[in-house]
Formats: C-alpha cells, structure tokens, sequence
C-alpha cells in the first residue's frame, strides 16, 4: 500500500468531558404569540417559569422572539424599540427577568428585517435586522440591556422571504454577528443560529446551537419529520455546540404519547429545550413531562453527545442510544422509538448495546426502576410512542462497528445540492448495514470522513476493515490514523466480490481517530469494522 500524508484533521476528543455548557433550557415567545407579544406577557411567563419551579428544573432562559422592534433611528442607525407593546422599553424587562435569577434572551435577523415583518406583516419592523448594523446592534443588546442569547433568524438573507431580496451568504454573514458580538467584551453570550437547516462545518466557530430542520409545528407529522432530519447528525454535536430541533410544542395539542416523544427525543438528542406555550395555563401533565428529571439529565448530560442510531428497524422503528457521563462508560440511555401508525416491537441485547448484565434499569419516561436486564429487552410500541431506558453494565464490550453515517464529514452543509456543489452527505440504501451511508467524499481532501471516537482498551495492532459499495467510477482513496500516514486503498468495481478493505493499523490506549480521503471520489462508505 502507498503513504500519503493526511491533511489536518480534528483532534480526538477525550473519554470525560471538558467543562462545556449544556443544551439552552427556557421558554420562548414565538410557537404561542409570534409577533403579539408585551413587556407584562412577558415578565408574566418569567414570573409563571419561578413560580411553577421550572427554574429548579434548569430551565433559565425567558427569550424574548419577533415582535419587539419599531424601526430604526434613521440619524443615528440605533434600533429602536416598539413602545406599543413595551412602553418603557426592553431594559425593565430584561431586569425583572434578572431579579428572578433567569437569563434573557433576545432576537434578530442576519439580513435587514425579520420573518415577522416578511411573514407577519409587522410594518413597524422596517431595517430591524442586524445587516449593516451588527456592532451597534450588538453592543445595544448584550451590553445596554445585558440580555444573555440571541437568536438570529435568517428571512432578510433570504431573497425569497424579504421585501428587498436581499441575498446574503450564510457563513459571511453570521461569521460577522459572531465577531460583533465577541467585541462586545462578553463571553458568555449564546448564539443560536436560526439557518432551518444544518449551514455547514463552519457553524462550529460561530454558534452555540444551529437549527438543523425548517420550523416546527404544533401536529406530529412536523415531530416526527424534524426526528427523522436529525437522526444521523450526531457527529456534529460535540463539546457545547448543538443541534437545535426548534421550540417545545409540548403542552399545546399533539396527544399525551406524542408530547411524551417530543420531550423524550429532543433529550436523547441534545437539543435546546424552549418550552413553547403558555406557562400561565400550564396542565399539572404537562409540567410533570417538562421537568421530568430523568429525562433532563439524559438532555442535560455533562458529554453533550447526541445519540445515535443503533438500528433501524424493518417494521420503521428505531433503536438510539448514548453513553452518559462518559464515553465508553458502563453507564448508556436507550431509546426505543416508533414513528409509524402501527403498533410494532423493537428488540436489542445488552451485547448489542455494548454493555454485560445484570444491568440494573429504570425506565427515564415513567421514571421508574425495573429491575435488572440480564441479556435482552423486547419494547411493545403503540403508535407515535417513545420509551427511553438508562442501563448500567456490569462492564462495557469493546465497540466494533462504527457506520458511515455516526462519522463528521468535513464539508457537510444542507444548504445546497451536494451534487452541485461537490460535499459528501449520508444516503439511504438498502445494501448498506444501517440503511444508511456516505456518499459524494473524496475529490478534495477536506471533504473527508473522519470518526473521532474509535476506543480500543489496550494499545496494540488491530485489524480496520472499511466497507463499502463497490462502484467502478470510484478512485483509490486513503486511510489516516490518528493523523498519521495516508494508507491507500484502491476500491472494488462494481460486480468484483469483496467484503471491504482489511488493514493493519496500530491504536493506542483509548480514543484514536479515523480518517478517509481522498483526491477522486470515494465509494459510498457503508461502516467502518474495528477487530
């Protein structure tokens, strides 16, 4: 085999996680009030977040969405503020949520006006965007009225949902907010980018949490959809940075079983929590489900990892599962999932889930201990029906089976048509072992594939074996290992027999990392095998 040497890759991360912020946890004024929203609405969802103790729970933030703007200074450039529906404008506000211990949150837009003045016709939100005006806007926001997150929307850089079809580039454009609000002097400002769909790699210099799907609402099919947009984008939740599924419709008008998903899946995936109707009418159900601890601690885990399909199963449910506290500890959540209209039942053995029994169990959704798991677990799903368990092995089994689509692509982006512009993405193939893989990589180095996590638990020499599709347009292509020598691998043609390519490689103790690339197109990758 041929060396070529690898190009930079990111850095292994570590087994115990690093002092990071969790998921956002808070309430949201948009999924109930969109623009019709005031200073005493608001400070009466604050009051009602304490008073129902959903403040003890770790929910934090009172976010203030659309709707407060009227307009700008045209002297001065300031944004100014509508005195209609908060007469003394936004500082008291912002200082009441202060005294009850919460953090505030406000909102913009990366181009010159908002979704609500597009979609909403809110007139008096005319060049409220932060487009032209970031570092005061910035300034005005963080260190005037000390508000502490910003969601920022993205309809004026859209041609299609603004007045001006203004078209912005995303990158460009939230690379700037981002450095406006580091000139601000305060670090601990988060940005919540509000893109609708994941922007690209970059978005990790940029943002604490980035919206992964188009926006939610209130019926299941609009839950179901934005889970199934973000079932294989683990990769890209790591180290306080997170996949935002968009605002909480619990409490509003999806049944009890689909708001007891909703509230299960977004925890098993690491999403910002902001609870999105009315707390002053909240049903005592409701608010069990909300500060369900078990569920939260799965949300709210010090790894911030987000959990990945395990399987894929023929009958439409899924099996996710993350580890807790740290990787490849004994200590895992597992969520078995069913999406469809139709009762169906998932199964898995503790080998599977990489862990020996007895595991002593507990049901996080009924919040109640059901005793030990010897060797499998058989779940009966009604329809739309989510049951997430937390086990503790006696030990935990050596991982050997790390599919494409649990890797971070360098390029990645749902922005654009990956065939048009040259990125690799995860595709849905029958042949593949999940179902899942990854195709488009290669053709520039930085379009790679790289799995970060592969843990051995004795240094010494393994034995890699990459499957893929064989595919005769495909090129030879390299392997890298923990940074190291490129190791070529010339791929299979189409109708030729193969079970992959085998190497011998040397892995240390713990984490090591994996990379593929290459300068011609790589095959589809189905999963990488670690013996």
């Amino acid at each position: 085999m041929n060396k070529l040497i690898a190009g930079a890759i990111i850095a292994s991360t570590s087994l115990i996680a690093s002092a990071f912020e969790t998921p956002t946890m808070g309430w949201s004024s948009w999924n109930t009030y969109r623009c019709n929203i005031s200073d005493s609405l608001i400070m009466s969802q604050a009051r009602a977040m304490v008073d129902l103790g959903l403040d003890s729970a770790g929910y934090r933030y009172i976010n203030i969405d659309d709707g407060f703007q009227g307009g700008r200074d045209k002297a001065t450039g300031r944004l100014l503020i509508n005195l209609n529906r908060f007469p003394g404008g936004l500082k008291p506000v912002v200082d009441y949520i202060h005294s009850l211990g919460l953090k505030a949150g406000t909102y913009s837009d990366a181009g010159l006006n908002t979704c609500g003045n597009y979609w909403d016709r809110d007139t008096l939100s005319v060049e409220v965007g932060l487009y032209g005006h970031e570092d005061i806007d910035c300034q005005m926001f963080f260190n005037e009225l000390g508000f502490d997150f910003i969601k920022v929307d993205y309809c004026g850089g859209d041609p299609e949902q603004n007045n001006q079809r203004l078209s912005l580039d995303p990158e460009t454009q939230y690379r700037r907010i981002a450095r406006a609000i580091r000139s601000t002097g305060r670090d601990d400002i988060r940005l919540n980018v509000c893109r609708w769909d994941y922007p690209g790699t970059w978005v990790d210099d940029v943002a604490t949490s980035w919206r992964v799907t188009h926006d939610i609402w209130c019926g299941w099919e609009s839950v179901r959809d934005i889970i199934a947009e973000n079932l294989y984008l683990s990769a890209y939740a790591r180290g306080g940075h997170y996949n935002d599924m968009d605002m909480l419709e619990v409490g509003r008008t999806l049944t009890p079983t689909e708001d007891r998903t909703h509230m299960a899946m977004w925890c098993m995936m690491s999403s910002p929590l902001l609870i999105g109707c009315d707390l002053t009418t909240l049903r005592p159900e409701t608010l069990k489900l909300l500060a369900n601890k078990e569920l939260l601690a799965i949300n709210q885990d010090s790894l911030g990892r987000q959990a990945h399909v395990l399987h894929a199963d023929s009958n439409g449910g899924y099996i996710l599962v993350k580890d807790l506290k740290k990787l490849y500890g004994n200590e895992r959540a597992v969520a078995f999932y069913n999406p469809t209209d139709s009762v169906i039942v998932l199964k898995t053995t503790l080998e599977d889930l990489e862990l020996t029994g007895p595991a002593p169990c507990r049901n996080a959704t009924n919040q109640a201990y059901l005793g030990t798991v010897e060797s499998w677990m058989s779940i009966t799903l009604q329809p739309h029906e989510t049951e997430v368990y937390t086990l503790t092995g006696k030990s935990r089994l050596m991982r050997h089976r790390y599919e494409a689509e649990t890797a971070r692509l360098g390029m990645y982006q749902e922005l654009y048509n990956p065939h048009t512009v040259g990125t690799a993405y995860y595709t849905h193939d029958g042949r593949l072992s999940g179902g899942v893989g990854v195709a488009l990589a290669g053709v520039t180095p930085n379009n790679d594939i790289l799995w970060d996590d592969i843990y051995v638990p004795a240094e010494g020499d393994y034995e890699l074996t990459v499957h893929y599709l064989p595919d005769r347009d495909a090129k030879h292509f390299y392997m890298s290992v923990n940074d190291g020598d490129g190791m070529r691998i010339d791929p299979a043609k189409e109708g030729e027999s193969t079970t992959g390519a085998k190497l011998k490689c040397h892995l240390k103790s713990g984490l090591n990392s994996v990379r593929l690339f290459g300068t011609g197109r790589i095959p589809v990758i189905d999963l990488l095998e670690v013996k």
